[in-house]
């Protein structure tokens, strides 16, 4: 079975999430960590679950970018955010949605902001109730909008 292009950036933004919270978890480096996933999650049953093949090279550009980008991207998220509440008081796993998020939107313009604003408020839809991923979807939109005023322009 052929699995569409979406759907393998689908289950990459999804590895790359979970890989960058366990990188935060257990402290694993970059090496590591990419290829655990690819040996071990991406493509796999664990558990009962399926998860879908990955465009590892996908994976792995948002896994680094983020690390690479780590600093410039804490501080527009920390800005993005409700004013007292600092990226540091954010749960890790909503942590690591949202660094990836943003690194796509900083440094992927060939994807469209609104399809990476969907694509992972769909990944923490997968994991948090309808709060956690409605704050996300807003602190995402926000970011988006700053970060890519003409995708918006018709919204005006």
């Amino acid at each position: 079975m052929k699995v569409k292009k979406s759907d393998r950036r689908s289950a990459a933004r999804l590895a790359a999430a979970q890989a960058l919270y366990q990188m935060e978890v257990t402290e694993k480096g970059l090496d590591d960590i990419l290829a655990e996933f690819e040996a071990h999650w991406i493509g796999q049953e664990i558990e009962g679950d399926a998860y879908n093949p990955a465009e590892l090279a996908f994976f792995r550009n948002v896994v680094s970018g983020v690390l690479r980008e780590q600093a410039p991207i804490d501080q527009g998220i920390d800005a993005a955010l409700a004013h007292g509440w600092p990226l540091r008081r954010v749960e890790a796993l909503m942590r690591a949605i949202l660094r990836a998020a943003y690194y796509e939107l900083r440094h992927r313009a060939d994807i469209p902001a609104r399809v990476v604003v969907t694509e992972y408020v769909d990944v923490a839809v997968a994991f948090f109730g309808p709060d956690e991923a409605g704050m996300i979807n807003a602190v995402l939109d926000g970011l988006a909008r700053a970060s890519r005023p003409d995708e918006f322009a018709a919204d005006r």
